[in-house]
Formats: structure tokens, sequence, C-alpha cells
């Protein structure tokens, strides 16, 4: 199985439907799935939920394009894992000399909600791209549907182990799962997670990688 879907990938018939009307409405945007960023020889793995429709659908790059990205690369950045500057588009030669980001579901989904039929399909993506990355040793997944996607990935059962902010886990395989809340604007607006608690999170788990 490759690593990217076809750019007008077919298994799931919502997304492809969504797809279709926004690259009639946007013909200027991406609007395909969103390919993974950063190179396959790296230590950690971030995975996130699906592209967000004026972010990564319209930029083509993960978390690029809306407010999701300015929390996330700017850690990643903090903590020397990504080089450059994130300037929210995906020319803006940003860097990721330690990370890969991904999403556990590849094309946008209405309301940025995917269904759990559209997450097992496309987690034969994200199963693929895991194994193709021989250096893997953390991820680091940005919510529940992140946590269970990666989990999925590696063989294991949803209930293996509980979602739970700031929690590493090791798996059977020792992979490193680390969990945080998503970086969305929802989360962060609310104070369900601040930048000290996500600082704390990637902090934690590169230390435990070394």
């Amino acid at each position: 199985m490759p690593l990217v879907p076809d750019r007008d990938c077919a298994l799931c018939p919502r997304l492809a439907g969504y797809r279709a009307a926004n690259r009639a409405a946007n013909p200027t945007w991406f609007n395909a799935p969103v390919p993974s960023f950063g190179g396959l020889d790296a230590p950690l793995l971030v995975v996130g939920l699906a592209p967000g429709v004026r972010g990564a659908n319209r930029t083509g790059r993960p978390f690029t394009g809306d407010y999701a990205g300015v929390l996330l690369y700017q850690t990643l950045l903090k903590f020397g894992v990504a080089r450059g500057n994130y300037g929210a588009d995906a020319s803006d030669g940003l860097a990721l000399p330690g990370c890969r980001v991904t999403n556990g579901v590849r094309c946008v989904p209405p309301a940025n909600l995917p269904t759990p039929a559209e997450i097992t399909a496309c987690n034969t993506f994200l199963k693929a791209e895991m194994a193709a990355m021989p250096n893997l040793r953390g991820v680091l997944a940005l919510g529940g549907v992140a946590h269970k996607a990666a989990l999925r990935a590696r063989g294991l059962r949803a209930s293996h182990a509980d979602f739970m902010h700031g929690r590493i886990h090791v798996l059977p395989d020792g992979l490193l799962l680390a969990d945080s809340y998503h970086v969305s604007r929802l989360n962060t607006n609310t104070g369900r997670l601040t930048t000290a608690m996500f600082e704390a999170v990637v902090g934690d788990l590169l230390r435990h990688l070394g």
C-alpha cells in the first residue's frame, strides 16, 4: 500500500464528494489527500486528526494555513525539531529535520469530523507510513482519534491504552505514544490546552527519546 492516497482516492465516498465540491468552489486550493511533511528517517511522528478545510486542504501541507499550526510549529521550532520560520504557507521554507507530521485521515472532512468508517479506511496509509519509518521511536497523538489511529496502525485495539493528556504509553514493540489534546483553536481558546501544557508534553516526549 502506498504511503499517500491517490489524488482522487475513492475509499471514502463522503470525503470524495466533499473534496469535489471544494475543488469546484476553490479551484486554486490543493483539494486532495494531504501528504505528510518531514522525512521518513525522523524518529518522531506527529499525528493529527484531519486537514482543515482552509488550512491543509488549501495549502497542501499538514497544519499549515489555519490556527492549529501556530502552536504546533512554534513548539516544534522551540524544541529544535523544526527549523526556519512558520509562515502559514507551504512555501515558507519551514523544515522538519527531527520529526514528521501527518494526519490520521488525509482528506478534509465536512465540519472537521471524519466518521469511524473513514478513520478506519485511511488507517492503512498511516500503518504503511509508520512501517516505512526505520528510525521511528515516538508518536505524538493530537487528540483521541489520533491516539486510536496510532494504536490501530500498530495492530493494537483502542482499549490497549486509554487517551490521557500528558501520558506517555510504551507500546509492546517499544514505541512511545504520547498524548496531547489537539492544538485546535477550540481547545486553546477555551484553555483546555495552553502553550505551557503542550510544550510540557512535547518536551517530556523528546526527553524520553533522548
